[in-house]
């Protein structure tokens, strides 16, 4: 894997031959702790190119005045060629020009690494599962899982990009009492297809649609031996039958936002192999579960029906959670928490870090499950990282008015629905401008709508002006070219600066877990160049084709060229498609 030599990772090493040179002469103590030591753009661009924070972090350790130590450190980077300046600000703050040979530098990086640029190998050595969509397989992918499943999706990009190995892993709740509602509707459809008058859906079933192709292909194949027999011989069969169909559904939906996975790992399977009770014991022997009485609901009184009952308990609150909680029924079968916490544990076997990527709605489960990792980890011996994304649902409108959906009727706008009407690329990236625990709207016109304030389309038209720009530029004789990259002026060396800050986005997205972060900044950029673009509409000598000036050309031609390529490396990133034209 190609790790990008980025500007900050330089800039990193620089400021730390400076340091170590300090030691070397006494004014730093030996082998002083830099471990707080930051190279990042400085707040106010104006102040310079990067910052750093070496002599505040310093200060304390050398028994010295934050500016003194920083007129140190200063007059040994002033000395580099590659810095033009390093001036001193505030308290002790290093701001640092670099020259212009550096910006040049990195553009000629972009144009050698291609397609790995911004590539890094942080994550290496790392074993990451990326748990995300698992829907109920009741039903095909709707709007309430969309966003997830980009979310998801666009994460585990993120982070192999990173240089971290990942599983991308969906987990099939089969083994609930909504699977046995669904078989139950499906041999209802099972009978509609054998000619029977079902009539109304009943109380309790699924009424949707989707089912009636299953319905009709379960009669094809299974005849009518199972129209007039006991629930308890079809019961099971037309269960698995049932899921295995709305499994091929559902791959099929997340197929149309590009979405595959690596593993599916069933609920059902998981029981039936006896790892929830190889979790138990495996805690019982650590001290992690005890036979328990819960205490009664707080803040009111328990129901009529209530009774203090002994319960195989987790310890969750040795690590945090409010109470301990249990892994059985009363009739013993496993609660959602103990089987989930079975499932993990075998995630964890093949991982050095776990996320799951969940509705709003569960929220109240994540303690508890964080807990049930930590109590894994330590009980292994191993140091499993474990973060839960919350993402907030999603409202649909057409025109600013809302869809109306209804379950009970089986009408929800589902992600084949929406795929085909505004496209892959639309959903995925409008699914990304907003912070996933962020309230989120999608209105279908607004879209697709050719605006400025449609960051799909600002970014996606970015590229295609340059491919355009390069496909005319190429129909009068002329090509990119890094020849004459010096003849690049102030304007165009601020578009540099932009795409150089791309491989520091992607290591600080990772390692935040944020691929929103990766759409925020191709819309910055596509914004930076949508405005140099539009100063060749009033300032000719600033277009990119000057048929009198070859050399500029070519360079100009060079820079839009690898402009494109930052934007095709994010948005590969995000699952989206960077457009020739539009």
């Amino acid at each position: 894997m190609s790790d990008s030599p980025t500007l900050y990772k330089l800039f990193e090493a620089k400021i730390s031959a400076a340091l170590s040179a300090l030691e070397a002469e006494g004014v730093l103590p030996a082998s002083c702790a830099r471990g707080s030591v930051a190279v990042e753009p400085p707040r106010d661009a104006s102040h310079g190119d990067l910052a750093t924070n070496a002599a505040m972090v310093l200060a304390g350790q050398a028994k010295a005045n934050p500016r003194v130590l920083a007129e140190a450190i200063a007059g040994k980077l002033s000395a580099d060629p590659a810095i033009a300046s390093a001036e001193i600000a505030g308290p002790g703050f290093i701001n640092l020009r670099l020259d212009p040979a550096v910006w040049i530098a990195e553009l000629s990086a972009i144009g050698k690494l291609g397609s790995d640029y911004g590539r890094s190998d942080t994550g290496k050595g790392r074993r990451v599962n990326v748990e995300y969509v698992s829907a109920n397989p009741t039903g095909p992918m709707h709007m309430g899982h969309c966003r997830g499943a980009v979310v998801g999706d666009a994460l585990a990009s993120l982070l192999e990009f990173a240089g971290h190995e990942v599983t991308r892993e969906y987990y099939i709740n089969d083994a609930g009492g909504q699977v046995d509602v669904l078989a139950r509707s499906a041999h209802l459809r099972y009978r509609e297809a054998l000619g029977e008058d079902i009539g109304e859906i009943p109380e309790g079933l699924y009424p949707g649609d989707y089912l009636i192709p299953v319905g009709e292909y379960l009669a094809s194949e299974l005849g009518e031996r199972f129209k007039d027999v006991a629930e308890g011989e079809w019961l099971p069969i037309f269960r698995a039958e049932a899921v295995e169909q709305m499994m091929a559904l559902i791959k099929a939906d997340l197929a149309l936002l590009g979405i595959h996975h690596d593993v599916f790992s069933s609920e059902a399977a998981l029981q039936a192999a006896g790892k929830p009770e190889a979790a138990e014991a495996w805690l019982r022997a650590h001290d992690l579960v005890y036979d328990g009485v819960l205490e009664a609901p707080k803040g009111k009184a328990p129901p009529e029906d209530w009774e203090p009952v002994e319960l195989p308990l987790f310890r969750s609150t040795k690590y945090g959670d409010d109470q301990d909680r249990p892994i059985r029924k009363s009739d013993g079968s496993w609660t959602y928490f103990g089987a989930d916490l079975a499932y993990h544990m075998q995630k964890a076997e093949s991982a050095d870090a776990l996320i799951d990527i969940w509705g709003a709605d569960h929220a109240g489960t994540v303690k508890r499950i964080k807990a049930a990792v930590a109590a894994l980890a330590e009980g292994q011996g191993k140091v499993i990282s474990f973060d839960v994304k919350l993402v907030q649902m999603v409202q649909l409108l057409r025109g600013g008015e809302p869809i109306k959906m209804s379950k009970r009727s089986g009408t929800f706008v589902t992600v084949a629905d929406m795929v085909r009407e505004v496209g892959k690329d639309v959903v995925r990236f409008t699914m990304l401008t907003r912070k996933p625990e962020a309230q989120m709207e999608f209105d279908f016109a607004k879209v697709i709508e050719a605006s400025k304030d449609n960051p799909v389309f600002y970014v996606q038209y970015a590229h295609a002006r340059i491919r355009s720009t390069l496909r005319k530029a190429a129909a009068a004789g002329l090509a990119p070219s890094g020849v004459s990259l010096s003849l690049l002026g102030e304007e165009e060396l601020e578009l540099i600066k932009q795409a150089a800050q791309f491989p520091r986005e992607v290591e600080a997205a990772a390692k935040a877990r944020e691929p929103h972060r990766i759409a925020f900044y191709l819309y910055e950029l596509a914004g930076a160049f949508h405005a140099y673009w539009n100063l060749g509409n009033d300032r000719p000598e600033k277009r990119f084709i000057l048929t009198d000036d070859p050399a500029l050309t070519g360079a100009r031609l060079y820079l839009a060229d690898q402009l494109g390529q930052v934007i095709r490396n994010g948005l590969r990133i995000l699952g989206v498609d960077a457009v020739e034209e539009m």
